[in-house]
Order: C-alpha cells, then structure tokens, then sequence
C-alpha cells in the first residue's frame, strides 16, 4: 500500500523545478513537470499561497518565494557539518571500536571540531579546538592535499618540524606523499605525529563537492599494527563518503 499523495508529490516536483528553472512561466514549467497547464496552474498558485513560490508580473513567471529562503536556511543549519557530526561519528566509532574525529583546516593547522572517544582504557583523547599542524598526522596530510597552492607552498617553504622519527620532513618526500593522498583517496600515519599512534583519514565534501574536512580514525599501535590497517581504511573512507552525502555531496 502507497502512503504517498499524488497531489503532494506533484507540487513538490514542480517546487523543485522552479528552484532549477526559475523564471519560467505555466505553460513551460507544465511540459517540464509532465502537468496540464491547468493542474501546473492550480499547484502553482497553491505553492504562492503558501509563499514557498511566487508570481512575477508582467510575464507571468515564476521563481522561489521568501519561505523557500527559511526552508533553505534551516536545511543549512541542520545539514551542518558539526550537526552531521553528532549524528554519524558514534556508529562510525563503534564499526571501528576506536576513537574518530572529525578535523578542519584553519591556515596553516588542522582544528578538532567534533570527536568520539572509543570505550578502551588506552586510547587515544581528542577534544574540542585542539591544533596540529598542516604537515602531520592522516587529517592533517589529507587535508593539505586539498588545500589551495598557495597554503601548499607555504607549508612546504617553511619549517616542518620532527615529532617523531616518522615524522615527514623533506619537501620531496611529502610532496609524493600528497600526490598519493589525491590518488589513493585517504591518508594515513603511521607514529607520525606520536611515536605509539597510528590514524586513517578520508575527505569530508560539500555538496560542491569541495573539501571541508577529513573523518579519521586513531589508536594506538599495539591494537591496530600496520598490516591491520587496511581494515579502517575501507570503513573511514565509505563513512566519510556517507558523511559528504548528508552533506548534499552527490558525487561518488
């Protein structure tokens, strides 16, 4: 049994091509909806009436109206990424039974804007705001990947710093090291940024398909030993692409 009301389910369509093919008239945007001109008319004028479309005088067309602005204002704000985050990072966490966090570029550093913490007694802690630089670590690789050039060049002349013996520090060897990140769609560190630690990242996109953050997952080396790691990377990069989707990302 169908629950669905075809009359709904009309005005909705045509909702939507006005939102695509604003400042067409009745008779247009009826051949497109696959509408009589006269339905297409009467669903029109109770989408006016309802101020989520109206009708522009003297040509009679018609574009979205001031409540589709609240609708898409609201959509925004529900469908932000920290809003997304704490919806998703746990059930990705518990695929993972280890910790994941969601991470932003801010200039020249990478920035904790949403976390999970995995049950274990040794684990690793994020919190809120906490700063690493652009060059290390699986967000922070990823997300320089992505970063225009003229953040790239700037990280890339200026002081990479040692963390660990693991850490990347010749230009040549992290400029390879980006160019693997685009290829391969992830990122990984292994006791890069701690001497104990080991993390997988994946792009977090926009529904413009840019990226805005990276998902990663961390722990400690003696959980997840380098030959394990595949693992994390298949469940990190499909979450993230779960992630991008709810972000209106339709790409692949």
């Amino acid at each position: 049994m169908s629950y669905t009301v075809d009359a709904v389910s009309k005005a909705i369509e045509l909702l939507f091509l006005v939102a695509e093919e604003g400042g067409k008239g009745v008779t247009e945007l009826a051949r497109l909806s696959g509408n009589t001109k006269a339905r297409a008319f009467r669903l029109l004028t109770t989408l006016e009436e309802s101020g989520l479309v109206r009708r522009q005088t003297p040509m009679a067309t018609y574009s979205l109206g001031y409540r589709a602005l609240i609708i898409g204002s609201a959509a925004q704000a529900q469908l932000s990424l920290i809003s997304v985050a704490k919806d998703i990072l746990e059930p990705i966490g518990r695929e993972c039974n280890e910790s994941v966090l969601v991470r932003i570029r801010d200039g020249a550093e990478t920035v904790c804007v949403a976390w999970w913490d995995a049950p274990h007694a040794l684990r690793v802690h994020s919190q809120l705001g906490d700063r690493r630089p652009l060059f290390v670590g699986a967000s922070g690789k990823l997300l320089l990947a992505h970063a225009p050039e003229d953040i790239q060049e700037g990280v890339l002349s200026g002081k990479l710093e040692r963390f660990t013996p693991n850490t990347i520090v010749k230009r040549t060897e992290l400029r390879r090291e980006l160019k693997k990140i685009l290829a391969e769609g992830y990122s990984t560190s292994l006791l890069e940024k701690s001497d104990d630690m080991v993390a997988v990242a994946a792009p977090i996109r926009d529904a413009s398909g840019s990226v805005i953050a990276s998902l990663s997952m961390t722990a400690p080396v003696t959980r997840v030993p380098r030959n394990k790691l595949g693992k994390y990377v298949d469940i990190i990069k499909f979450a993230a692409a779960r992630f991008s989707a709810s972000l209106g990302y339709q790409g692949g």
